[in-house]
């Protein structure tokens, strides 16, 4: 893979590191540096765009991330608290229930 300047994020190399060069790139280069940065959507709705879709798809070790960048966005713990409440009920009561544990797991770390 080509060489290219170092971005802003660097989620992918975090986690990564030279392990999946492909994955680092496509991380942090085209979904956070193209795609979180469009125009169409604020960082916060798409923060609550994406906790959605992990939580309706039980997806736990990726909502640790996305509900604390969802906080770093602007979206209030109540706020998450109330949409997953919601999702609760259209995405499955124990997809619901997981990702609120995982809400108050970074909410008791952050206090």
């Amino acid at each position: 893979m080509d060489q290219q300047p170092e971005t802003g994020w660097s989620g992918g190399r975090n986690v990564f590191g030279d392990f999946a060069p492909g994955m680092v790139h496509y991380t942090d280069r085209v979904l956070f540096d193209e795609v979180w940065e469009r125009a169409g959507l604020s960082k916060r709705d798409r923060s609550l765009v994406t906790v959605a879709a992990l939580t309706a798809m039980g997806k736990m070790e990726q909502l640790q991330f996305h509900l604390a960048f969802a906080r770093q966005n602007g979206v209030t713990d109540d706020e998450l608290k109330e949409a997953l409440l919601q999702l609760a009920f259209y995405a499955g009561w124990p997809n619901g229930m997981g990702a609120t544990t995982v809400l108050k797991t970074i909410v008791e770390k952050a206090d």
